[in-house]
């Protein structure tokens, strides 16, 4: 505990970490109060009398990721869910255009993809926000709608706020990025899902020491678990396979003067364990709200052998959807893993710094060795993070509620889990420039920079 608080002494004596960490305080505020700022034409007092748990499915991930701004109906109720959009397509469009994958190559041409990024988040903002004034029309929220706007004024109205909301939270991004400390997109992200955290737990506590539950002893093995959970997700973040590395260099002015060797400085390359992220989880969550959709369009009954098994897919509880979940997870984490890692580019970028792995030719042998290591590792990565993914349906049906069932892991825990080592890092970095202790002794913070960011 003492060194615990010296080191919060230390953070806060360093004047530009300080100004850096309030600033980024400051920009998250503004984020939540707009969270909770209604859209035109919509009766705040009447939508919040009929209160509910948000939207289930697809709907209910968005509702998540943009801490629940969108069941309120809120000016942010989209969040940054384009701009992710926008730079996933920018990222996949860089693997299969060759213009594109030049440009991100380069500082100018990156700020130009950027730029692109942009002008896509705003054409994806305005298809979403009509899409979800459909929404706002619909059952849930048809009683809270103001009759005296017009429907063409109320789309126009939304459409236009719904933009300048997520344009707004962008920028919050950004500004968090350049003068805050880290991911300014990805810790509004976070703030977001665990923004849910409290008031969850809090309804679990009451669920299970009430009339109705288990005990306090069931809650505080909840808790143990959820500790373990979040011990588990940090050291499938961390956790990496190192490569060594030999560099040549050139010994001037002795008598073998300019001759090669071999054995120079020794470094190693960090192959991550779970290198494609949270995007496996993400993928395989939009194939399974496909059964509820078909099943919700064709008004498909749980009678019968196809009815019950689409049922079944789901229910996160079900032993079907746990298990086709789990294998999706697997599949797309090595399909992810394929379009982001490129072993031939790694092994031509370690023979341009004049580097090689001992024992192991330069050039293809190397990106053959490198692709090998990476599919070895891959696997117990992809078999952990899948029992990331269905850790939440398992905890609900253990009996724990749905909203803190959430956090046992997926993608609300994974996100956490990222983003606050990443920004624990940064912090470390400007402890270590100027002579502190960093905050972890004997070790250092890993964040997902070595490989890519979750979102």
């Amino acid at each position: 505990m003492k060194k615990f608080i010296e080191t919060l002494k230390n953070i806060w004596s360093i004047e530009e970490l300080r100004k850096r960490i309030l600033f980024t305080l400051t920009l998250i505020l503004v984020y939540r109060v707009g969270c909770y700022i209604t859209l035109p034409g919509i009766n705040p007092i009447i939508l919040d009398a009929k209160g509910g748990g948000g939207p289930e499915g697809l709907l209910g991930l968005f509702n998540a990721f943009a801490g629940g701004a969108f069941s309120r109906a809120s000016i942010f109720a989209l969040g940054v869910m384009p701009y992710i959009s926008a730079s996933i397509f920018m990222q996949l469009a860089g693997i299969v255009i060759p213009q594109i994958a030049k440009l991100q190559k380069e500082e100018s041409g990156r700020r130009t993809v950027n730029q692109y990024t942009r002008y896509l988040t705003v054409i994806v903002t305005v298809f979403q926000a009509s899409a979800y004034v459909a929404y706002l029309r619909g059952p849930e929220f048809s009683q809270a709608l103001i009759p005296d706007f017009s429907p063409f004024m109320f789309w126009l109205t939304t459409v236009v706020v719904l933009t300048a909301g997520t344009m707004f939270v962008m920028w919050l991004g950004e500004k968090i990025t350049d003068k805050g400390i880290g991911n300014g997109v990805s810790i509004l992200i976070m703030v977001g899902i665990l923004a849910r955290l409290p008031t969850s737990l809090t309804q679990e506590f009451f669920a299970q020491s009430g009339s109705g539950g288990s005990g306090l002893l069931i809650f505080l093995v909840e808790m143990v678990a959820f500790v373990g959970v979040i011990v588990g997700l940090i050291m499938l973040t961390q956790g990496v396979r190192k490569i060594p590395l030999n560099y040549a260099r050139r010994i001037i002015g002795s008598t073998n003067a300019a001759k090669d060797i071999e054995g120079g400085a020794r470094d190693f390359i960090p192959l991550k364990v779970n290198s494609s992220g949270v995007m496996p989880i993400i993928f395989a969550q939009a194939i399974l709200f496909i059964p509820g959709t078909i099943m919700g369009f064709t008004k498909m009954t749980a009678d019968g052998a196809a009815g019950s098994f689409m049922s079944s897919l789901t229910d996160n509880a079900s032993f079907s959807y746990n298990v086709v979940y789990a294998l999706l997870v697997i599949a797309f984490t090595y399909f992810y893993t394929a379009l982001i890692f490129n072993p031939t580019e790694m092994a031509d970028n370690l023979k341009r710094n004049n580097s090689f792995i001992p024992g192991i030719k330069p050039g293809e042998p190397t990106a053959n060795f490198i692709a090998t290591v990476m599919d070895r590792i891959t696997l117990p990565g992809a078999v952990f993070l899948a029992i990331a993914g269905i850790l939440p349906g398992i905890a609900t049906a253990l009996g724990v509620s749905r909203g803190f069932a959430d956090f046992f892991g997926g993608t609300s825990m994974l996100i956490g889990v990222g983003v606050i080592l990443d920004t624990l890092q940064q912090i470390e970095s400007h402890l270590l420039m100027r002579h502190y202790d960093g905050l972890m002794k004997g070790s250092r913070v890993q964040g997902r920079t070595a490989s890519s960011a979750v979102i």
